[in-house]
């Protein structure tokens, strides 16, 4: 049986899915006046965009284009951070976003009078040094040895907060409410005197609230001991918890070879569709698919640019595969839109939304023109 009657490779948005995830959130705003935003990073399928509108309070932005999108597709608050501010592009920032985070005192005074002068909010990021992350996540952890990202205590400068509205952190990737509880800790020792004036506290992204396993009440109590400690606006920004399980890429099989092993050569790619799978690297789930020898057949499931590399990894089916056959990837909705790439000439997969009827509705096609405009 087919998953679906669309040409592959294509990411499928569920709708569904997507309300499941939302109504969590839902519920955690609702209990903690914490207002959410979703961090485009992650995703940024503006299709979608109206339904999520229902339930999140607004964007967040890593850069320019974010913010426009953001203000242009979604509405609500507009926030950005960025590491640094190209000068060229910050007159255009100030036209989308009302939150603006810098990420130094020296990107503060260089941009601050601007920012203030248009009537935006301001922040800045500070480190709390709180490594909460395992080895394999090494370089997803803003608070790891060298790191670029916020201030930390010790080239913190009170003397200069006058006009700064709130503060920010970002330390998690994919984890549960015991790390932020860790990491608001050390926030505390570090930055807690500097609270007292503050209007909003942003705990960053990373907080995995809509899995299964996620302690939401530990969540809850500890957005609500900030609040009325501190009496500030509380923000969360997750990116993946909005789309958690909500996705999918479909493919096809191209041909299927033996070298050392049965080798599937698939019309998506590692490298050029999902590649987190080379760089985390991650391994997705696949339906109806088991471990590596679990299942009667076993495949290494591969893309198809020329990279040798191109591996998606090795995995088990109760039937043989063969031409024509799909295959489907879960989870896909996370940063995998956002990260795509043409290397190779290799096709953009096209983009679908599951409706809430069931029915899979195109919402863009990709072709030459989208290569070539890259290009010149």
């Amino acid at each position: 049986m087919r998953f679906t009657q669309l040409p592959t490779p294509c990411f499928i948005v569920d709708e569904n899915r997507l309300v499941q995830n939302l109504a969590v959130l839902r519920d955690v705003a609702d209990r903690t006046g914490a207002k959410i935003l979703l961090a485009q990073k992650a995703f940024s399928t503006f299709a979608v965009y109206p339904l999520l509108r229902e339930y999140l309070a607004g964007t967040t932005a890593s850069g320019l284009y974010e913010a426009r999108l953001g203000k242009e597709e979604f509405g609500g608050e507009t926030h950005i951070y960025s590491p640094a501010y190209a000068e060229g592009e910050f007159q255009e920032i100030l036209r989308y976003a009302d939150h603006i985070v810098f990420n130094s005192f020296q990107q503060w005074k260089a941009f601050g009078n601007l920012a203030r002068a248009s009537g935006k909010s301001c922040g800045l990021r500070v480190n709390p040094e709180c490594s909460t992350q395992s080895a394999a996540h090494a370089m997803y952890d803003p608070c790891g040895p060298t790191s670029r990202l916020g201030i930390t205590q010790a080239n913190f400068q009170p003397e200069l907060l006058d006009g700064i509205d709130g503060l920010h952190f970002h330390t998690l990737c994919e984890q549960n409410a015991d790390d932020l509880v860790r990491t608001v800790a050390a926030f505390e020792e570090r930055f807690g005197a500097y609270m007292e004036g503050m209007k909003w506290l942003n705990l960053g992204g990373g907080h995995h609230i809509t899995r299964d396993d996620y302690d939401v009440e530990t969540l809850v109590q500890c957005v609500n001991y900030l609040r009325d400690k501190y009496g500030v606006q509380i923000y969360l920004e997750p990116g993946e918890a909005v789309v958690l399980g909500a996705g999918w890429l479909v493919s096809s099989v191209l041909e299927v070879m033996r070298n050392g092993r049965e080798i599937a050569i698939l019309d998506t790619s590692a490298a050029c569709h999902m590649p987190d799978v080379l760089e985390v690297p991650y391994r997705p789930p696949v339906r109806r698919a088991g471990e590596d020898g679990q299942k009667a057949f076993s495949y290494l499931l591969t893309g198809r640019s020329c990279l040798a590399g191109d591996v998606i990894g090795a995995y088990s089916f109760d039937t043989a595969l063969r031409t024509g056959d799909q295959v489907v990837f879960e989870d896909m909705a996370l940063y995998t839109m956002v990260k795509t790439n043409t290397f190779n000439g290799v096709p953009l997969p096209l983009i679908a939304v599951r409706r809430a009827d069931g029915t899979d509705e195109v919402v863009r096609r990709f072709d030459y023109q989208d290569f070539k405009g890259r290009l010149s």
